[in-house]
């Protein structure tokens, strides 16, 4: 099922990570690793909400998608454009997703519509970010699942290194890096609070990818994650925020 919303000055960062060029980044061994640790780590959040309904918002590069049906979640993606539906066509023809396009930062949707709103690789390219984690909030009955890049990490240093690391990758882009007590002031002024983190690498994944080698790549993530390197300096950061209003009931 597609729909089409009608938007006004949308930001659009999403159209982007849609594209089939932005997932040649998640391609081959090392892009799968990539994607089954963040698969991973969604699942064990949404355990305690079995069957819900999931929106996840910028979701058109379908790294979730497949993942959240197959585990029994009904799963509306927005895109803020038609063009983002295009890697879940094969989830919104069969009818196990449904896709709507709209303005990222006025969700067309009444409160509390879903129980769980999720978005992911969208957070940082955002000028507007607290209006999308106000809609997300504001969308969601229970939970809100975010990702997001970490100042408390070796992405500090990447605005120095950019260039350095597009010679690498070719197709990267900047982001906003942020801490995460900036981040869950704005869930608090929205009544979501902090439920639960985790922090994917401790190594930037650019150095992964250059590496080609998922298994040694593992290897040394569960060491720094045994070490507690990872929770303190991980990046990027997959945080879970939960309605205020539950946990005090």
């Amino acid at each position: 099922m597609s729909m089409h919303i009608l938007i006004d000055d949308p930001e659009t960062a999403d159209v982007e990570t849609s594209s089939d060029d932005y997932a040649r980044r998640f391609y081959g061994e090392i892009g799968s690793w990539f994607l089954r640790i963040q698969e991973e780590a969604v699942l064990r959040m949404l355990t305690p909400y079995p069957g819900a309904s999931v929106l996840d918002v910028g979701g058109g590069h379908g790294q979730l998608t497949g993942s959240l049906i197959r585990n029994g979640f009904k799963v509306s993606v927005l895109g803020s454009a038609e063009a983002c539906k295009k890697r879940i066509k094969e989830f919104i023809d069969k009818g196990s997703c449904e896709f709507v396009t709209g303005n990222i930062i006025e969700l067309p949707y009444p409160d509390r519509a879903f129980d769980v709103a999720i978005s992911f690789r969208l957070l940082p390219h955002m000028s507007r970010w607290k209006g999308l984690i106000k809609e997300l909030t504001r969308v969601a009955r229970k939970a809100v699942i975010v990702d997001y890049p970490s100042k408390r990490s070796i992405n500090f240093f990447s605005p120095s290194l950019f260039e350095f690391k597009k010679s690498l990758e070719g197709n990267t882009r900047p982001f906003t890096l942020f801490s995460e007590s900036e981040l869950l002031a704005v869930f608090k002024l929205c009544n979501f609070i902090y439920a639960e983190r985790y922090a994917e690498f401790f190594l930037p994944m650019v150095l992964h990818r250059v590496l080609k080698s998922p298994g040694f790549s593992s290897l040394t993530e569960k060491l720094c994650r045994f070490l507690r390197l990872t929770n303190l300096f991980g990046s990027p950061v997959i945080l879970k925020l939960v309605s205020e209003d539950l946990e005090t009931r």
